[in-house]
């Protein structure tokens, strides 16, 4: 760089020929600061500028040396000799005044970038066509989806999606054939019986276990304080009668902690097969009598009747039966002449009514404080 001049303490001689280059300084003795030479005398001799300034002009250099090289290679792709005559003349004015950036010549700014930008670009004529194929194509889109949803009822049965109380009767109708017959539910679940109508009996009871009970039995007690020797009780009993007594402080049956317990727990009944339903006969007249709370009664009373809601539904569709007298007709329209009746007369409306008011209790049940 430059130094700043300091004090007019320095005076400068030069010699009055031309051909002279020697420049002669005097300097008095006491000054200590010496400045380089005149601004004039630096432009007149261009040789003697800074490094830095060197440096940088060949930067400049190399860089329009590669812009004109890469100017050339994109002039050479265009056939036209006009275009390349436009080329040149940009190169030649651009070598008289050396700029750091490239203009684009007009060849290049409507043909080459136009043509690079054709990928990039979606007339609307094209956006048009490809709604009309859109609604053109959605008819077979839905059919395809009608034809995917059948396949995938009838290889994955138990995603087949029906009616609740389409799944109700298909049980009702088991339950009467069963009752007649009483290898028939064992013989659903050992995968004897493979036509059709034994096979949607076979979902539905799935359906009922698997989407109604279980879950909900589930939830009730992941938020309940039962000991587990108190449920099994209540789930091997078949009958339950809850009596409200005096109350007492004392622990709980259910959940063992204290409280005032006043409600009496009265469990009896068969022990059955939760699939085929058939009752074991071993200790039939066994009971227990159980001291609970309030909030465990309640619980009692809407898991009871959720857990045992299926095998009290197979007694009700038996003693339909035996009530009839089943004579010599066959068990094929004995089940369609019973099941009409029921259905007529509203009998398993009723029953499924009080299934969903079971699982309403269940859901809408609340944890003990």
């Amino acid at each position: 760089g430059k130094r700043k001049r300091l004090n007019t303490s320095v005076l400068y001689d030069t010699d009055e020929s031309e051909d002279s280059d020697i420049l002669v300084r005097k300097v008095f003795a006491k000054r200590h600061c010496i400045t380089d030479e005149d601004e004039s005398s630096e432009e007149q001799q261009p040789d003697k500028t800074c490094p830095t300034e060197n440096v940088s002009t060949n930067r400049k250099q190399k860089v329009f040396a590669k812009l004109k090289e890469l100017a050339r290679q994109r002039a050479t792709r265009t056939s036209c000799s006009s275009e390349n005559c436009e080329d040149s003349n940009s190169e030649a004015e651009m070598e008289e005044e050396p700029l750091c950036f490239l203009p684009l010549t007009p060849t290049e700014g409507s043909e080459t970038d136009s043509d690079s930008m054709k990928d990039f670009i979606v007339e609307e004529d094209d956006d048009a066509n490809t709604e009309d194929e859109k609604s053109e194509n959605q008819p077979q889109q839905k059919e395809l989806n009608t034809s995917n949803g059948e396949l995938l009822a009838h290889y994955v049965p138990h995603l087949s999606r029906c009616d609740h109380y389409v799944h109700f009767k298909r049980i009702v109708k088991a339950f009467l054939i069963n009752a007649i017959d009483d290898t028939f539910l064992s013989s659903l679940y050992d995968g004897t019986r493979q036509k059709k109508y034994a096979q949607d009996m076979l979902l539905s009871l799935h359906y009922l276990d698997d989407r109604f009970i279980h879950p909900r039995l589930e939830n009730l007690m992941s938020r309940s304080r039962w000991k587990d020797r108190y449920k099994e009780r209540v789930d091997c009993y078949p009958d339950v009668r809850i009596i409200l007594k005096n109350p007492e402080n004392i622990s709980c049956q259910a959940c063992e902690l204290n409280r005032y317990c006043k409600f009496n727990v009265l469990l009896s009944g068969k022990l059955y097969n939760s699939r085929t339903l058939e009752a074991d006969d071993f200790m039939s007249d066994d009971k227990q009598v159980l001291m609970v709370g309030m909030v465990c009664a309640n619980r009692t009373r809407v898991y009871h009747n959720l857990k045992h809601f299926k095998y009290k539904l197979y007694v009700d569709c038996s003693s339909v039966t035996k009530l009839d007298g089943v004579g010599d007709e066959p068990v094929k329209d004995t089940v369609e002449r019973l099941f009409n009746q029921l259905d007529n007369s509203g009998w398993i409306q009723k029953r499924y009514n009080d299934l969903e008011d079971y699982m309403n209790d269940a859901d809408i049940f609340q944890e003990e404080k």
